[in-house]
Formats: structure tokens, sequence, C-alpha cells
């Protein structure tokens, strides 16, 4: 039997346009990878031009044959006073001035700030963490459906994390916004229906963002898990092509997390 007719399942995400917010490091780019995979058309997005040229490098070395299904913008999410102005230009971009409609969005951007304990929290640092994470999917919300392909064959993917469901000491102010994000998830799926919009919520996954981190604590992540392990990127990936592909899913939370929160 020819693979041609045998791939009704691989194929479900074949030219498919999918934009990657934050698919330049970390999970995003492992989505971004898994989604070349599939054959689909990535356009990956991040805060700077130089993260969009290295990650367009990365990939066009690791999937020559699908250069011309690699494209990259530049969207900054931190300054909120720019935030709907860069959202809806990314989606211009991404588009081609919507003539080309975008079939999935996959949001994994987040940024990296400390997390003030709740004695010495300010509004400020507390707006600060919600700028991408939770003002972020609120804005793409608003412009988004314009720019996409209508129906239940169209997703948005946001992300949260376990820490809301379980949080670490001192790690209130990302507990919040994590679990705000889900509530943001759940009116999506309704306001933006027939187009669905579910959410992955990982554990400890060995991205960049945890280079640095002391070894007794990374030890302490993987004795929290009832894996032994943390999470790998592109074992996650797959959490989020699971909701691009299932067009029966919204409204859904899909914990990835090696089972810390039975831990």
């Amino acid at each position: 039997m020819s693979s041609s007719s045998n791939s009704k399942y691989l194929s479900k995400l074949r030219d498919k346009r999918i934009l990657v917010i934050g698919g330049t490091s970390g999970i995003g780019f492992c989505v971004a990878e898994a989604a070349l995979e599939h054959d689909a058309n990535v356009i990956v997005s991040s805060s700077t031009q130089t993260k969009i040229d290295k990650t367009m490098s990365r990939l066009q070395g690791s999937y020559p044959d699908k250069t011309t299904s690699i494209s990259g913008h530049v969207c900054d999410l931190a300054e909120f006073s720019t935030l709907e102005s860069n959202i809806e230009a990314l989606l211009k971009a991404a588009t081609e001035n919507n003539t080309k409609k975008i079939d999935h969005i996959v949001f994994t951007a987040g940024n990296s700030i400390p997390c003030p304990k709740v004695s010495e929290l300010t509004v400020e640092t507390v707006q600060a963490w919600g700028n991408v994470r939770f003002f972020g999917p609120f804005v793409l919300a608003k412009y988004a459906p314009v720019y996409m392909t209508p129906g239940p064959r169209s997703s948005i993917t946001l992300t949260s994390g376990t820490i809301s469901h379980k949080p670490f000491k001192d790690r209130a102010v990302m507990a919040a916004w994590g679990s705000g994000v889900e509530g943001v998830m759940r009116g999506l799926a309704v306001d933006l229906a027939p187009i669905r919009v579910n959410i992955v919520s990982p554990g400890a996954v060995a991205t960049e963002i945890l280079e640095g981190v002391p070894e007794a604590l990374m030890e302490m992540f993987r004795k929290e898990t009832l894996t032994g392990e943390l999470g790998a990127p592109e074992d996650v990936a797959e959490a989020y092509l699971h909701c691009m592909k299932d067009g029966f899913m919204t409204g859904s939370v899909l914990v990835n997390d090696g089972g810390r929160v039975l831990a």
C-alpha cells in the first residue's frame, strides 16, 4: 500500500499555515520542527530579529528540503503600550496582508523576569508577569479570527503550567497568571467558536530557560514527578500537535507534567 493512501493521520497538518508565537526556543521551537515534519508551512515569531534569524538558520539546516515552508517575523509582546499594534502587525505579516489565512496558532511565548515573593511584590511587578502570558493571548484573540481560516479545523493553543495547580513556595504570582490564562482559554473557546481554543499545561521541561539552574533544584524537579525525569520539549510538543489535529477538542487543558500533580 502506498504511503499516500495510508496517511490520513499524518497528513492532517499538510500544507496548513501554522504561526508559532515564541517559536525560536524551547517548546515552541520543537513545535515548529514537528509541524515542518508534518509538511506544514511554519511561521515563527519572537521578540528580536536576531532570534528569528538564528531560528530560521537552524530550521533550514535541519530541513533543507522545506526552506520555502519556513518564515519568521518579529513581535515584541513585553511592552504593554505597543502590544495591540505589534500583534496586529504580526498577523498581517504572517498572512501576507490577509491573503494567506492562518490555520493554527500556537502561543508559547513568555518573558524571563524574576518572580517576586508576596511580601515584595508591587502592582507593577505583578502586571509585568502578565503582559506576555495573559494579556498577549487576549489581544491575540481580538485580532486573530479575521486572519484565520474559519471553522473547527482551525485552532489556537495557549500555554500555562502545572504550577497553577500545584504552586511552589514564593511563586504565587506565577501561579495566578497561569490559572488566569486557563480561564482565558475557556472563555475564548466559547467566544471564538467554531475556531477551537485549548491550552497545554507543562511541568518542568528541559529547555533553555532552565540553563544555569542549580543541579540541586533540577533534582528536586525530577523527584517531584512520577517519571523521575524532566520533560523533554520534543515530547511536550506532541501535546500541541494533538490540539491542532483533533478537530473535536476545544476548551480543554492538556497536562504534560510527568505526573507532578499526583506525586
